[in-house]
């Protein structure tokens, strides 16, 4: 399988990079001559686009949601992290929702499509070694969602499982996410095998994985947030299965 995955690998990056080479331009036009919703709806497509890409080692995509989540509310959305895989099925499931998110600064530049929307899409970039710049960026994050009722995706371990096992929670960002959008619903998601196709690195990747989401059902965001943060962690994990 490994041997196979050499050749296959290439063809997706192959398609991988093209999908955001070519998707890039069209942000950048929808964005400047249609607004926001133009390129909201640009990179729902985006998105869409890179699962295909994925097809192509095989991988299938299973997102379970029997919850009826409104759209007219901001959302926290707080995952375990395995990949950065985990983004496109996010973003296309829960488009509806305008899922935005905690990013790293580095990823503000340099990669076609995802730099750009990461800078104008309305996402936090934060310094991971200057946490009072992070709080202030996930600060101004949870005050946008809370007043254009959109949703912030969060992944409070920090960093993703390089084997699927779950790492204990850093809670300020999400507790800073949860003081500053005081009406959002909290809405737990397990993420497994996403892991998966990183088993052997970056390159090749694994072939035939089956990445699933689990939606919990939401949570109010009130009470106390460190009995609210413990709660997710709880649910969260025991939803993934090693």
């Amino acid at each position: 399988m490994k041997f196979l995955a050499y050749p296959i690998t290439a063809v997706y990056f192959l398609f991988f990079g093209l999908t955001l080479c070519v998707f890039h331009p069209i942000q950048w036009f929808c964005l400047t001559f249609f607004g926001y919703d133009a390129h909201k709806r640009s990179v729902s497509i985006l998105n869409w686009f890179l699962m295909r890409c994925l097809n192509i080692l095989g991988a299938r995509f299973t997102f379970r949601n029997s919850h009826q989540i409104p759209s007219d509310r901001p959302l926290i959305i707080v995952t375990n992290h395995q990949s950065m895989y985990d983004i496109p099925p996010i973003i296309w499931y829960m488009r509806k929702h305008h899922p935005k998110f905690v990013s790293k600064k580095e990823l503000g530049k340099g990669l076609p499509s995802v730099s750009f929307n990461l800078r104008h899409g309305g996402s936090a970039l934060i310094d991971r070694k200057d946490g009072v710049q992070a709080l202030a960026e996930i600060a101004k994050l949870g005050k946008y969602i809370e007043t254009h009722n959109r949703s912030a995706v969060i992944f409070p371990e920090g960093t993703r499982s390089r084997d699927g096992s779950p790492k204990k929670f850093k809670p300020m960002g999400l507790k800073t996410l949860m003081k500053n959008a005081p009406s959002a619903l909290l809405v737990p998601i397990s993420i497994n095998n996403s892991w998966k196709l990183l088993r052997y690195g970056k390159f090749p990747m694994g072939l035939g994985c089956h990445l699933t989401f689990d939606v919990h059902e939401p949570i109010p965001n009130k009470g106390n947030p460190d009995e609210l943060i413990e709660q997710m962690e709880y649910i969260i994990t025991n939803g993934i299965r090693i």
